[in-house]
């Protein structure tokens, strides 16, 4: 099978349609298939792994976030690859200006074609004050999603959510973890050191992009509170992003690590204690799973990853979506018990045993297939 993957991220960029999309193509090369790329070009000239044929368009920024990068429109570039090299199915990941080209094209030419649904864009334009174009970016969402014969989402609540708003034909494919990599064992005695963390010293974690959508107003109240009664409470903050300087200026004594890569990442979680997670615009969030992994008390908004994975109280606190101050009263909760931070991390770790990238590339392959047989079976109705 050919299948030709769109998306406008992928690795080396950090965010979770490319942690996503990099498993998938790793697994779907190791079961033979064949794969194209379409995406734009990275800012240092590189050609994606594991890949047949890429396809690389010209690409732009947003103002004030130099990080995220659009594809511009390229029917004509990826109508002449699809004609010389016809895929199977089209899997498009991002709804952005490259992913609708490659909708019309795939259109045009028949050839079958699912959709991801990674990104709550309409969430994104309440958190930037934009809140009245909510409506309009979830209607032009779902104007793309049901012309795509699937439209592919992480949860069983979000393809609820979504099917209620009139989504067409949403399927859940679920996400991974590399229990392999990320678990206890990484735990790095000489990392805590370099914290300043002794033996029995707690730490808490964040990992994530230090941008406003991340709910960050929550998480420096929180950390302040558990520093209050946890003197002693090292927090450590992994990742980056535009709101990094003024989080630096408001949480003085913590520490920042910036961006690690995955070796490091997999020794940060295991040399944490806790993890403090208040973001409420995630469509997955794959931290949540590799903090799971990772042993780690964790503290998360009910929906996403943690609504599908936390079962309160035994293997994680998971508080009612919006309840900041219970979210803060959780986080304190469970820093003052260590004991109960440590036995909710082993059922966390237990948990995601059975969440193999492998089998989730078995799944997604299943519907791709269920995908082609929709298109030659009867059209796809479009819907508005």
């Amino acid at each position: 099978m050919r299948i030709a993957m769109v998306s406008e991220t992928w690795s080396p960029e950090i965010n979770g349609v490319a942690h996503t999309l990099g498993h998938l193509s790793r697994e779907l090369t190791q079961r033979g298939m064949t794969l194209q790329l379409i995406r734009p070009a990275p800012i240092k000239p590189a050609r994606a792994e594991a890949i047949a044929q890429e396809l690389q368009v010209r690409g732009f920024h947003l103002p004030g976030y130099r990080d995220v990068q659009f594809g511009v429109p390229s029917r004509r570039a990826i109508g002449d690859l699809w004609r010389d090299a016809r895929p199977d199915v089209v899997y498009i990941a991002t709804e952005g200006p490259l992913g609708w080209s490659a909708l019309n094209v795939a259109r045009r030419l028949g050839v079958p074609t699912a959709s991801g649904f990674h990104t709550n864009f309409d969430h994104y334009a309440g958190d930037y004050g934009l809140g009245l174009l909510r409506v309009p970016v979830r209607l032009t969402l779902r104007y793309f999603h049901n012309r795509t014969q699937a439209t592919l989402v992480p949860t069983r609540a979000q393809a609820m959510k979504l099917t209620t708003q009139g989504f067409d034909n949403v399927r859940v494919l679920g996400r991974g973890v590399d229990i392999a990599h990320f678990g206890s064992h990484q735990r790095d005695d000489a990392l805590r050191k370099r914290w300043g963390a002794h033996e029995q010293q707690p730490v808490a974690l964040h990992v994530g992009r230090m941008a406003h959508e991340k709910n960050l107003d929550l998480l420096v109240e929180t950390f302040n509170a558990m520093r209050r009664v946890q003197p002693d409470l090292i927090q450590v903050l992994v990742g980056d992003g535009p709101q990094r300087d003024a989080l630096e200026k408001r949480l003085p004594d913590a520490i920042f690590a910036g961006f690690v890569n995955r070796q490091s990442l997999a020794r940060h979680y295991a040399s944490a204690d806790l993890f403090v997670f208040p973001s409420r615009s995630e469509t997955y969030g794959n931290v949540i799973t590799e903090a799971m992994a990772s042993a780690l008390g964790i503290v998360a908004f009910d929906y996403a990853a943690a609504g599908e994975l936390i079962e309160h109280r035994r293997n994680g606190f998971k508080v009612a979506f919006g309840d900041d101050r219970g979210f803060i009263d959780a986080a304190l909760e469970l820093c003052q018990q260590p004991a109960l931070s440590v036995r909710m991390g082993r059922a966390a770790q237990d948990r995601v045993q059975g969440q193999s990238w492998s089998r989730i590339a078995d799944d997604f392959l299943a519907i791709l297939h269920q995908v082609e047989e929709i298109a030659h079976g009867k059209p796809h109705p479009t819907r508005v």
